[in-house]
């Protein structure tokens, strides 16, 4: 590479300088921190107080608000809070609530008893679940609403530094705290460590409420369906036209687009390979002959770092040469990299290979992710960014963990080496897909009013 082009992937790089990513990079601390503590942290606390494994494997269900987030996403997309939407603006009223909600529930969390009130914690489990998947819906909200176009790689980059820097101190940092404190002291300084999010909201400003050209076109055929419609003026009026605007608009809208239906089979498939790779990596390190604390030192500690490193690329990479063809390239190097697996197997127990194919493998899922959460957050339209995000984000989820359960079975059916050349076909169809729609559904944001 010549002087000039690294001089542009530098200057690629200056992006994450700007005050608002930064704001960002707290705002993905204060999502990520309170998810290990309702999962990891917390089952390994349930497992010290004697809790049946039986027991252990029910409080996943606190888990279910992440899944479901899109239901409530339109009353934080268009709900008033009183006195706090007044004060602070709609996003930063909407965060400052699921923030202070958050912070007492993972202190009510905390000072529960597991051994004598197994169901007040598992309450306050679901409660700190469930204010957490809120906090994370007006969250990616305003991050799509506060960046630019040009921002969202860069923003979806720190987003995920933030999460994981959230995730690593509530897991391994509330271990060595509990050690020392103990469980419920524990719980009490992970809530304090949350009024870091209370702090960026409030230094930070609100985005101005913008609305497209697609949703005052379906606002004003509303108002002709409600002045043809003499009984329902009034209360009734009212009620269709907040619910028509916060629940249908926003998936109407979607729907209105051009080749929405193969959007949606995309967001199913990027990630197909990577996912299908994923879910039986650590059964393969051990059947090679790894040790847990091998995997742990490379795979979690060495593979996180180069996981931050890969979203801070591929940021960088969307910033360089836009979201459709940063989603190529990254999705190519996540196909390539499935095949380090494969030499992997046949290299069999070796640090060396070992630690090789993590920091690819690795490097490009980072890269992957920061531009697909970039694709995610260019569809929004900003009329109804709350909303779409939490459902575009569901759905990505979902297609993740339903494709990747079948991985289990066809790793029983052939050998390791058979296994990952497999999930590297299974990149193609989600690549050959994005080739197609490059070329007849573009990405176009909506006109702005």
């Amino acid at each position: 590479m010549d002087q000039t082009g690294i001089n542009r992937w530098l200057g690629s790089l200056s992006l994450y300088r700007e005050p608002r990513l930064i704001a960002i990079l707290f705002l993905g601390f204060s999502s990520g921190l309170p998810l290990a503590l309702t999962f990891g942290t917390l089952t390994l606390w349930l497992a010290e107080s004697g809790i049946s494994k039986t027991s252990i494997g029910l409080f996943a269900l606190a888990g279910a608000p992440y899944t479901f987030k899109f239901l409530w996403a339109p009353l934080i997309d268009r709900l008033p809070l009183p006195f706090l939407t007044g004060r602070f603006g709609r996003r930063r009223g909407w965060m400052l609530l699921t923030q202070v909600a958050l912070m007492i529930s993972i202190l009510g969390l905390g000072w529960s008893n597991p051994q004598q009130a197994p169901f007040t914690t598992a309450l306050f489990a679901l409660l700190t679940a469930f204010w957490s998947a809120s906090q994370d819906i007006v969250i990616d909200a305003y991050r799509v609403e506060i960046l630019e176009e040009h921002q969202y790689g860069a923003g979806a980059a720190m987003v995920v530094l933030g999460y994981r820097l959230g995730m690593l101190v509530s897991g391994a940092g509330a271990l060595y705290l509990a050690t020392f404190l103990g469980w419920h002291w524990t719980y009490a300084i992970m809530s304090a460590t949350l009024g870091i999010g209370v702090i960026t909201v409030l230094l930070n400003p609100e985005p101005a409420q913008q609305e497209s050209a697609a949703s005052q076109q379906q606002e004003a055929r509303l108002q002709t369906y409600l002045q043809n419609r003499p009984w329902l003026r009034g209360w009734r009026g009212k009620g269709v036209a907040w619910f028509s605007g916060a629940v249908i608009a926003p998936f109407s809208e979607f729907m209105t687009r051009r080749g929405w239906l193969l959007i949606l089979l995309f967001i199913l498939l990027y990630k197909f390979g990577d996912a299908l790779a994923g879910v039986m990596s650590n059964p393969f390190y051990v059947e090679l002959g790894f040790s847990k604390i091998e995997i742990a030192n490379v795979s979690k500690l060495f593979g996180l770092a180069t996981l931050i490193i890969g979203s801070f690329m591929g940021g960088a990479l969307v910033s360089r040469v836009g979201i459709m063809k940063g989603l190529l390239w990254c999705g190519l190097l996540q196909m390539v990299s499935n095949l380090m697996f494969v030499w992997l197997a046949h290299t069999g127990y070796d640090m060396t290979a070992l630690t090789l194919t993590i920091a690819i493998e690795n490097l490009s899922s980072g890269m992957g992710m920061a531009a697909f959460v970039s694709y995610l957050s260019a569809l929004c339209n900003v009329a109804y960014t709350a909303t779409q995000y939490a459902l575009l984000s569901s759905l990505m989820a979902f297609g993740r963990t339903l494709l990747s359960s079948s991985g289990g079975w066809f790793a029983d059916q052939m050998s390791w080496g058979a296994f990952f050349l497999l999930t590297t076909a299974a990149a193609l169809p989600g690549l050959l897909l994005l080739l197609w729609m490059i070329r007849r559904f573009p990405l176009q944001k909506e006109p702005l009013r």
